[in-house]
C-alpha cells in the first residue's frame, strides 16, 4: 500500500512540474490562451493604471514587455520567438517592418475611435492610409535646460550647444539618429541626409562639441537633470516633461533651426495569437479619457484631439509640447535609411562616443 501512495504522490508530482512548465512555456511564447494580450512597449510608456483598468473591462490579462529601441523590438519580432500580439514602433521602423512584411494589415471596420485623431497624424508618408498602424504619441528632440545655470534665451538653436561657456556641462542622448542629427541640422541639413561629404561635416562638427559633453546616457538623463547634476541636456520632449515636473527650474526648447518630429504607432505583428485582444487594446487607447489620462501620466504630446481637450490648459497651450503649424514647418521625420546607411550612421556615431576627451 505505502508503494502504492509513494507511486501515485510520485505521479502527482511528475504531473505538477509538467504543468508548470507548460504555463512557463506558454509565458514565454505568448501563447497562453484567448484571454491574454501580449504587448511589447517601450519602458514607461503607459500609465499602469491604465493596464488594470483595460483587463478590468475587457476581462483580457496583459503581458507586458518593454524594450528599448526600435531595433531591439525589430531583432525580437523578426525571430520569431514570442507572439507579441502589440507593438509600438516609430515611423520609420514601421516603414521597415512593413517592408520586411512583419505587420497584420489592420481592418478598420474593427477599429472604434480613430475619428479623434487629429488628422494631422493620419495618412502619414510611413503609413499612408494607416494601412498597418494607429497614432499612439508623438513629440520632438530638443533641449532641456536649467535657469539656476543658465539665463532664459540663452538656449535657442542646436549651435548654442558649441558655447565654451557650457564645457563638460552637456548631457547627450544615446542614440546614433539623434546626435548625427543634430550635427546635420546645425549645419542645415537633413537629418535623414544619405550626402557622404554632409555626414562627414556633421561629424567633424560634433567632434568640436565634445569638450561640452559631460556624458553620452540615456534614461539617467532624467535623474542627472532632475537633481540638478548637470545645467543642460539633449533629450526628447515626454522625458523633459517628467524633469520639469520634478524640477521648477527646468525649461524644455525646440530649437529654431529645427528638430526631430517622431511619431509612435501602435501596430499588430504577423505572429499576433490573440488579433482580438489586439483591437480590443487598439479601441481601449483610442478611449478620449484614456488617451488623455496616458498623456498626462507620460509627459508626450497625442494626437488624440479628443484627449488633447481634457488636458489641462497648460499643458496643451504649451507650444513646446504642441507646436504651432509654424514651428511644425521646421521639423523632419525620420526616414529608413536602409541597412548602408543606417550602418554609417552608427559607424560615425559609434566613433564619436570613442574620440569622447
Amino acid at each position: 500500500m505505502k508503494r502504492l501512495q509513494s507511486l501515485i504522490i510520485g505521479i502527482v508530482a511528475i504531473i505538477c512540474v509538467l504543468l508548470f512548465a507548460v504555463k512557463q512555456l506558454e509565458h514565454a511564447t505568448g501563447m497562453a490562451g484567448a484571454k491574454i494580450v501580449n504587448i511589447y512597449n517601450w519602458g514607461d510608456y503607459i500609465d499602469p493604471e491604465l493596464i488594470d483598468k483595460f483587463e478590468e473591462e475587457t476581462g483580457y490579462k496583459v503581458n507586458y514587455e518593454t524594450f528599448d529601441s526600435n531595433e531591439a523590438m525589430f531583432t525580437k519580432i523578426q525571430q520569431g520567438g514570442t507572439a507579441y500580439d502589440i507593438t509600438i514602433p516609430s515611423e520609420y521602423m514601421i516603414q521597415k517592418m512593413m517592408k520586411e512584411n512583419l505587420l497584420v494589415k489592420l481592418d478598420h471596420s474593427k477599429i472604434k475611435g480613430l475619428e479623434n485623431i487629429h488628422d494631422d497624424f493620419l495618412d502619414l508618408s510611413f503609413d499612408p492610409g494607416n494601412q498597418y498602424s494607429i497614432p499612439y504619441f508623438w513629440g520632438t528632440l530638443g533641449i532641456v535646460y536649467n535657469d539656476k545655470f543658465i539665463k532664459d534665451g540663452a538656449i535657442a538653436s542646436w549651435n548654442d550647444l558649441w558655447k565654451e561657456d557650457f564645457r563638460d556641462s552637456l548631457m547627450v542622448i544615446d542614440g546614433a539618429r539623434e546626435v548625427m542629427g543634430i550635427g546635420l541640422q546645425s549645419l542645415g541639413y537633413s537629418l535623414n541626409s544619405k550626402d557622404r561629404g554632409q555626414l562627414q561635416a556633421a561629424f567633424t562638427h560634433l567632434k568640436d562639441l565634445t569638450p561640452n559633453i559631460k556624458a553620452i546616457v540615456a534614461d539617467e538623463i532624467k535623474m542627472y537633470m532632475a537633481n540638478e547634476e548637470s545645467p543642460l541636456a539633449i533629450t526628447f520632449s515626454g522625458e523633459a516633461a517628467d524633469m520639469m515636473y520634478e524640477n521648477e527650474h527646468l525649461h524644455y526648447v525646440i530649437p529654431e533651426e529645427g528638430s526631430n518630429l517622431w511619431f509612435d504607432n501602435i501596430v499588430i505583428p504577423k505572429t499576433a495569437k490573440n488579433i482580438d485582444g489586439a483591437y480590443a487594446f487598439i479601441n481601449f487607447m483610442l478611449e478620449p479619457e484614456n488617451a488623455a489620462q496616458n498623456a498626462e501620466y507620460i509627459g508626450y504630446s497625442t494626437p488624440n484631439e479628443a484627449a488633447k481637450k481634457l488636458l489641462p490648459a497648460e499643458i496643451s497651450g504649451d507650444t513646446q509640447f504642441y507646436p504651432t503649424d509654424e514651428m511644425l514647418t521646421h521639423m523632419e521625420v525620420y526616414e529608413d535609411l536602409g541597412p548602408e546607411y543606417l550602418g554609417i550612421y552608427n559607424d560615425l556615431f559609434l566613433e564619436l562616443k570613442m574620440y569622447r576627451r
